[in-house]
Parts: C-alpha cells; structure tokens; sequence
C-alpha cells in the first residue's frame, strides 16, 4: 500500500456526510457563484478522503490511527 490510512472509521463516515452537504450547498444553493464552486471542490476533496481514509492535511500534522489499533491489540 502507498498510504497509511489516518482517518478512522467514524470520521470518514462523518468526512462523506459532510463533503456531500457542502457538493449540494455549493452547487444548488449558490448555484453560479464562484464561491459555489469553491465550497462544491472543498466538499469533493472531503468526501475523497473519506472514501480513501487518507488525509494529507492529517499526514502533515504526523497523524496515525495504525499506532492506536495496534496499542489496542495488546
């Protein structure tokens, strides 16, 4: 694999919710505007993180969930 995965499960849940409320906030109710089209690529970005469970942003900052799952196993 490429990536660690650093987003866990309840949050890329929360991720695809969240992006998708801003895809339709921005092209439905700033229908467009070009601050529309922002919000609607923020969402997308959202949403693919959600679905990769990957966040460069996360990576940045030195975020890992691997370390927690498997401190847990012990």
């Amino acid at each position: 694999m490429i990536y660690t995965k650093n987003v866990p499960t309840k949050e890329r849940l929360a991720r695809g919710l969240g992006g998708a409320a801003l895809i339709a906030c921005g092209l439905i109710g700033m229908k467009g505007l070009p601050l529309g089209y922002v919000l609607a690529g923020s969402g997308l970005f959202t949403v693919l993180t959600g679905f990769v469970g990957f966040c460069p942003m996360c990576a940045l900052a030195g975020r890992r969930i691997a370390q927690k799952i498997q401190e847990k196993a012990k």
